[in-house]
């Protein structure tokens, strides 16, 4: 029981994901997704996108609104390089504390602003601190925009690459969806850390894959 508890750390349950059928929870083909929340930063989303450029590797960056706005060298940088930009609502908010019209703005807020200034329509969304309800699935629905989940949480936030390694070594499967930090917080274990899944696809025989292969 207690492994059972420890997984759900890292994957959550099954029950959460037939409730939330319409998430995306795996890659769809068995290839594994890297995705990178809440920047784009100063501080780590150069040193993230020269790593995936030197593996020939493309991701899912889930942005934060206000960072998109105050970085928009780097939103282009990580367009111009082939990656995905999803929506991580405008301000970092728990939308489960939102009502519709407040959650309707953080998602609209974003969308504009990448449409607006860099002429991209955004496809994919995911709920800061992976917090959402019925709501969610129903709004996003209207918005035909897709929520991507996870079934690896790497912990990589605590800045501890041990707790990295554990996650990776332990839970990664052929088609999981890893969860990465593009923040202040994991910038001093990011690129060790995103080296260390490389080992271990390697290791294991699995493949990277494309975002649009893996959310289809």
């Amino acid at each position: 029981m207690k492994s059972l508890q420890l997984k759900y750390l890292y994957n959550p349950p099954l029950l959460i994901k037939l409730l939330f059928k319409d998430f995306i929870w795996e890659s769809s083909q068995s290839k594994i997704l890297l995705t990178f929340d809440d920047g784009p930063t100063s501080e780590t989303t150069q040193m993230i996108l020269k790593r995936l450029n030197d593996l020939n590797v493309k991701s899912v960056f889930f942005c934060v609104g206000e960072n998109a706005k105050h970085n928009p060298g780097l939103i282009k940088e990580i367009l111009s390089e082939g990656h995905e930009i999803g929506n991580h609502t405008y301000n970092h908010e728990v939308i489960t504390r939102l009502d519709n019209t407040e959650f309707n703005n953080q998602i609209d807020l974003f969308n504009r602003l990448l449409e607006d200034n860099h002429n991209y329509t955004v496809k994919y969304f995911r709920p800061p601190h992976g917090r959402f309800n019925f709501h969610t699935q129903k709004i996003l629905a209207e918005k035909k925009i897709i929520n991507v989940m996870w079934s690896l949480l790497s912990y990589d936030y605590t800045n501890d690459l041990n707790i990295v390694n554990f996650a990776i070594r332990k839970y990664l499967n052929s088609n999981s969806i890893i969860v990465l930090h593009d923040s202040r917080k994991s910038k001093n274990i990011i690129v060790d850390s995103i080296n260390l899944i490389m080992e271990e696809v390697n290791k294991k025989g699995f493949e990277i894959g494309k975002p649009a292969e893996c959310l289809r």
